[in-house]
């Protein structure tokens, strides 16, 4: 599933080419939305911006209405030039979206809605704001006390909370407790404030790592570039534990330990020697 960067860099080359520009026709294979667009025609108004928000796209059209989408594991949103070939079947084109300059095509989309400013500030499912760590307005104290009202859940568990710490996912997740040296099952109510506010930087800082961009005026859908958490250059010291099951540790050597974890089964990876819990110090070292 897209995490929290892919989101924002997605949003940004959305927002790049189609900010302020009319929209000169809609369709989608979503009835909703169709009926949306009968009832409510998109065509004519502007876009006047595109944003993320944790994982989910939001743009934004005059006239207070709002095409929210979530990628969950398949969806991509791609940018084309008028009669540019999709990279994509277009069997699989769920919502486009065009400009006099710009397609723009969501691709096996599986959830997209059409928003009021009422309803969406009414849906708790899209995080505001305040609550995505690649926000600008990002509140850090307001993350940690939402953190903190979840005492006897496992760390792990609570990063993916998108309602707590919108942008997080299963690479991050693991990821950041390996850099703080937190094992990622062990209760929030185990936690010093301090370690949870370590947390919660080094995710941000993680993330922000991983949308910067050599070029300022990119219009290129984000396409797969390798994300890093080690500052290697090397494709193969990307990350320091997720997908390692059985490797080396890159600070101690240990052997990397993966287990199921949460609701959804996800599968977390942590160093069992550099993230110990409480008790087993001795024994790890």
């Amino acid at each position: 599933m897209p995490e929290g960067d892919t989101i924002f860099r997605t949003a940004r080359t959305l927002n790049r080419a189609l900010a302020g520009k009319p929209v000169t026709g809609f369709r989608s294979t979503y009835p909703l939305l169709t009926r949306f667009h009968d009832d409510n025609p998109l065509t004519g108004r502007t876009i006047e911006s595109v944003e993320s928000r944790g994982k989910w796209v939001l743009i934004h059209f005059s006239g207070a209405a709002t095409l929210v989408t979530h990628m969950l594991m398949n969806g991509s949103w791609h940018i084309y030039r008028p009669g540019e070939r999709w990279q994509r079947p277009s069997s699989t084109a769920r919502i486009v979206l065009e400009s006099p300059d710009f397609v723009a095509v969501a691709f096996d989309v599986p959830l997209a809605e059409m928003h009021s400013a009422r309803s969406l500030a009414r849906d708790r499912r899209i995080p505001q704001p305040a609550g995505d760590l690649l926000n600008t307005t990002f509140d850090t104290d307001a993350a940690i006390e939402r953190i903190l009202a979840e005492p006897s859940e496992e760390l792990g568990n609570v990063l993916l909370r998108q309602r707590v710490l919108a942008g997080i996912g299963n690479v991050f997740k693991s990821e950041a407790c390996f850099a703080v040296g937190l094992n990622p099952f062990r209760k929030i109510g185990t936690l010093s404030r301090d370690q949870i506010a370590a947390v919660v930087a080094v995710a941000q800082k993680q993330l922000a790592s991983n949308v910067l961009e050599d070029s300022p005026d990119t219009i290129v859908t984000y396409r797969g570039v390798g994300r890093r958490t080690t500052n290697q250059a090397n494709p193969s010291a990307n990350l320091w534990v997720y997908n390692r099951t059985g490797q080396p540790c890159r600070n101690c050597g240990a052997l990397i330990q993966a287990r199921k974890q949460g609701p959804d089964a996800r599968f977390t990876f942590w160093c069992p020697r550099c993230q110990p819990m409480p008790g087993e110090e001795m024994i790890a070292g």
